[in-house]
């Protein structure tokens, strides 16, 4: 075999290796994405406890999907037993002058039962009637977009937390068992210096301030 051959030869099997290689990849589907749009309420259950007496800014604690959460068009994206996972932004202690502890979060990250993971930014809500809904799948969308600026704050049956005030005044507004019901009782009935407790297995809101992109859900 000629000098020249036996230098052609390797120059052939890489253009003929990367062609495949191309060829290939053209031939993967591509991933469809659907979206989740701002506003959109996720009932989450709390898997940690927050305590604002002992809380510190950027404690992370995590949250798992209650129900889950279908695109407009009825495409289950969020399966329950996903994972939201959230940060305390300001803690602020139980004063001796009978204020009661307080607790902020946000909401930045979701992970789904089959690894897949989103980043996201969502809020603190309530899950009262008169917040959110329910559409034909059973997923809850917010109503009043102002009910975001909400945090724990300490006080509630059995020294359990509630969402305190909305942003520029308002009353307290329960989370949990019963929400929406006892509202007005729970609120006046607040233990002044109570620490803001949030209990694990605890039921509230996450509402998206922007909407999030995921392909339809598949089980690993």
């Amino acid at each position: 075999m000629s000098r020249k051959i036996r230098l052609v030869i390797p120059v052939l099997l890489v253009v003929l290796v990367s062609s495949t290689a191309v060829f290939a990849q053209k031939k993967k589907p591509r991933i469809k994405y659907y979206s989740i749009s701002a506003n959109r309420t996720f009932h989450v259950r709390m898997n940690d406890t927050l305590n604002s007496g002992s809380a510190r800014i950027g404690d992370t604690f995590s949250t798992t999907t209650v129900d889950p959460v279908y695109s407009t068009n009825g495409v289950e994206l969020v399966p329950s037993g996903s994972i939201i996972t959230g940060r305390v932004t300001a803690v602020q202690k139980a004063q001796k002058d009978g204020k009661p502890g307080v607790l902020s979060v946000i909401f930045y990250q979701l992970n789904l039962p089959n690894g897949r993971g989103a980043a996201m930014s969502g809020s603190l809500t309530d899950l009262s009637s008169g917040n959110t809904s329910s559409d034909n799948e059973g997923t809850a969308s917010a109503k009043k977009t102002s009910h975001r600026n909400v945090k724990f704050i300490g006080g509630g049956a059995g020294g359990g937390a509630l969402i305190g005030a909305i942003a520029g005044g308002g009353k307290g507004l329960a989370i949990g068992a019963g929400v929406g019901a006892g509202v007005g009782f729970l609120a006046k009935k607040l233990k002044k210096g109570d620490e803001a407790k949030v209990n694990s297995g605890t039921e509230f809101g996450v509402i998206l301030n922007r909407a999030v992109s995921l392909p339809a859900y598949r089980p690993s």
